[in-house]
């Protein structure tokens, strides 16, 4: 709208809170509306307008009509406010319903044009309370209420006053040399701690003034022209944002406290009335690359950026959403991308995108599309749009698939039928779906191409721990093996199933499970075995079969490679392997032969701990002692504990050194050894005197002998002999004697002789 329109509606909005500067800033609801018509050609002014919205409570609003909501006051004398004529509504909707019809009315009765826009003192009357209210209740709102005249802004070209803030209709009155009733005006910008509810004829009185100063710029000596109103965007638009684009740090704020499932429209549906530009609302993805309740909102312009700052605490639904401020860095980090391949994806406007999460690493475009296929004897369709042209998988840098791919729909219908198969299955796995935007698109490919999906974690503290380890010192013997792919539930029982023959090849104890940082399998799995020979038959043998699971029902093939003991033990201390190929298309035997580690990318760890030198805590003889007591213990190094500080009371750590385990994503658990039962058993070397152990309160029902081996599994070396002093009260009432158990001992430098508790 460039030439000058016909009528100017200067619009007044009173909320049950706030009101003044912070009017819209505590998410009351709108109780008053007061405006006036001002023929612009005429310079005549209409009639002044109330509406007093009052919610009717009862059940029986919904039945009722708009002519019962709805009711005029004819008399003048019954407007206690003042105003010319007076309506009451019983619902926002019904208000607004209202203003509109009454509007073109009196438009229409005056005959001289049809060309009309709002006029409000300064943005908050519509960006601030009408929008986001309707918003809120899913009410739509009149196109009247889309573009709108800011006074304070045309009062600002014929005034040096450069702060906008400052500028009220009390002000701007007073500059304009017009008549004030100052014992009866409210002046906002002398009442710091705004009425909980503005006086009913202050609203009344605040349009007859604003009139007043429209009147007066209309004309002479000013003559202004009303032709470039503000304008408020119906829809968000959604769009791509190059890495290389500047923006603002005065546009960007970030919001907090999002449902998971939140969707751009859904922020830009908070912020309605505000502007957001092209492609501004980007979701934050957690470090597992899922929705961490964050999004980052660029904004038109600042000012519009300072009015989302008053929606702090506003509600989205039942939850509250938190607004900060944010930079212009920070909505690239989250929102830019380089990728072609993306913005072609992205290139088409209008579509609505749908994440596909959990899908198997060998499906196609064909399976998608066959996925999203209408089943026999269903009405519902969801064309995928553009077909193969419309589905993005989502890559690792080295071309291996994700699980994750993004799909476009061409409206909504499609969406939210494509939507109802979340969780049906394609092969044996089922499918989560999400709706997501462009900047989660952007954001997952930029994660998974470029930046770890797991926070860079500091190198292990190896250098200040004790030297004993668990694992065969480190050499370039390819004689263990990594199993990648293991089903959740597989425990050490099924992956020494899994391997079958070559269980009489695995070394004690050489079972190490990958937990991740919750304590839970991760998938990934190394064993030690006797020799290489036997490592490299058991890989070529086994990689990619099948295995089950005795706790679930899933199965899932496994990959298993060769590899060394310390690529073993650097991933079990929270390093990584790296991924090298000597060919394109074949993999070299003398090359790792590994597949990248658990964490999906290379990690990059900072410089070990400095810590100052110390003196000796311990003398010589007691320094002796305590590295013959560390023997008896596990390694601090092996057990990778959650982050916590270690109390500097030990001998061996310097005292004044605080010590911080490394807290890598993945952990091992403690080694497992085939047991004796239904498994070919491994070879064991130790030779030592027995020992006998008393083992008093057993309970009298239990199965005897079977379950005192069973009790006893795991500790190093067989069980010789048990003796039951009384077996006839085995699984009978009665006191029983203690049965005797003869345990193997170790034997340690200086004649010491101690039983081996090194699971415990």
């Amino acid at each position: 709208m460039t030439a000058q329109v016909d009528y100017l509606v200067v619009v007044f909005t009173a909320t049950s809170g706030a009101s003044g500067e912070l009017l819209g800033s505590d998410e009351k609801d709108l109780v008053q509306l007061v405006w006036q018509l001002v023929n612009v050609n005429t310079k005549t002014l209409g009639r002044v307008n109330e509406i007093l919205i009052r919610p009717d409570l009862s059940d029986s609003t919904e039945e009722k009509s708009d002519e019962d909501v709805v009711v005029e006051c004819k008399e003048e004398d019954e407007s206690s406010s003042g105003a010319d004529c007076m309506y009451t509504a019983t619902s926002l909707d019904s208000g607004l319903n209202m203003f509109n019809l009454q509007l073109t009315n009196e438009v229409n009765s005056a005959g001289a044009g049809t060309s009309l826009c709002l006029c409000t003192d300064g943005q908050l009357h519509i960006r601030q309370v009408i929008h986001p209210e309707a918003a809120s209740k899913n009410i739509p709102v009149p196109d009247c209420f889309f573009s709108f005249f800011d006074l304070r802004k045309e009062f600002k070209n014929h005034s040096a006053t450069s702060d906008l803030k400052a500028l009220n209709a009390h002000v701007m009155a007073e500059s304009l040399s017009l008549p004030v009733d100052v014992s009866s005006m409210w002046d906002p910008s002398a009442n710091q701690d705004p009425l909980p509810v503005l006086p009913a004829e202050v609203a009344v009185q605040q349009v007859r003034l604003m009139t007043s100063i429209v009147l007066s710029l209309l004309s002479e000596p000013y003559c202004h022209s009303f032709s470039n109103p503000e304008r408020i965007n119906e829809r968000f638009e959604s769009g791509t944002c190059s890495k290389m684009e500047k923006v603002c740090d005065n546009t960007v704020i970030r919001a907090r406290g999002l449902p998971w499932q939140s969707s751009d429209q859904d922020i830009a549906r908070f912020f309605k009335g505000l502007n957001i530009a092209k492609g501004g609302a980007a979701l934050c993805l957690n470090a597992q690359g899922r929705r961490n309740g964050e999004a980052l909102v660029r904004f038109v312009s600042e000012e519009h950026r300072d009015l989302a700052l008053q929606r702090h605490k506003h509600h989205m639904g039942n939850r509250y959403i938190e607004v900060y401020k944010a930079t212009g860095e920070d909505f690239l980090k989250i929102a830019g991308g380089t990728s072609n391949e993306v913005a072609m994806f992205l290139s088409r406007e209008d579509q609505i995108i749908v994440r596909m999460r959990g899908l198997p690493f060998n499906a196609t475009h064909d399976d998608v599309l066959r996925f999203f296929s209408p089943e026999d004897g269903s009405k519902e369709t969801c064309p995928i749009s553009g077909g193969k042209d419309g589905i993005l998988f989502v890559r690792y840098p080295d071309g291996r698939p994700t699980g994750d791919a993004f799909v476009l729909f061409a409206c909504e219908e499609h969406a939210q039928c494509a939507l109802r198969k979340h969780k049906e299955l394609l092969g044996k796995r089922y499918i989560e779906l999400f709706k997501s935007t462009a900047a989660e698109v952007q954001q997952v490919l930029n994660r998974y191409s470029s930046a770890p999906l797991i926070p860079v974690a500091p190198a292990p503290l190896v250098s200040v721990l004790p030297a004993v380890s668990l694992l065969p010192p480190p050499g370039g013997v390819r004689d263990c093996l990594r199993l990648r792919g293991l089903p959740y539930t597989a425990s050490i029982e099924d992956i020494l199933t899994f391997l079958g023959e070559f269980t009489q090849d695995v070394r004690q104890h050489g079972v190490h499970m990958v937990l991740n940082q919750q304590g839970r399998p991760s998938g990934d799995c190394f064993i030690q075995m006797t020799s290489a020979e036997r490592a490299l038959q058991a890989s070529q043998r086994l990689h990619k079969h099948v295995m089950s699971s005795q706790r679930g029902a899933n199965s899932r093939y496994v990959e298993v490679f060769p590899c060394s003991t310390d690529e073993m033990g650097l991933v079990l201390m929270g390093g990584s392997l790296s991924h090298t190929h000597t060919h394109t298309h074949n993999r070299s035997r003398s090359g790792t032969g590994l597949s990248p580690p658990p964490c999906k990318s290379r990690r990059l760890s900072p410089p070990s701990y400095a810590f100052t030198p110390v003196q000796q805590i311990l003398p010589t003889d007691a320094a002796a002692a305590a590295a013959a007591a560390a023997a008896l213990y596990p390694p601090m190094g092996q057990m990778l504990l959650a982050p916590r500080p270690l109390h500097p009371g030990h001998p061996y750590y310097p005292a004044s050194a605080q010590l911080y385990m490394n807290y890598s994503a993945y952990y091992p658990s403690p080694p497992g050894s085939p047991t004796t039962l239904g498994y070919f058993p491994a070879h064991s070397s130790m030779s030592s005197p027995g020992g006998l152990v008393r083992m008093p309160g057993l309970p009298y029902n239990g199965s005897g002998v079977k379950d005192l081996i069973n009790a006893m599994q795991g500790y190093q070396g067989p069980v010789e002999s048990v003796s039951l002093l009384n077996s006839s009260l085995m699984g009978q009432t009665g006191a029983g004697e203690t049965p005797l158990m003869s345990l193997p001992l170790i034997t340690k430098p200086g004649g010491h002789q101690y039983l081996d508790l090194t699971l415990l």
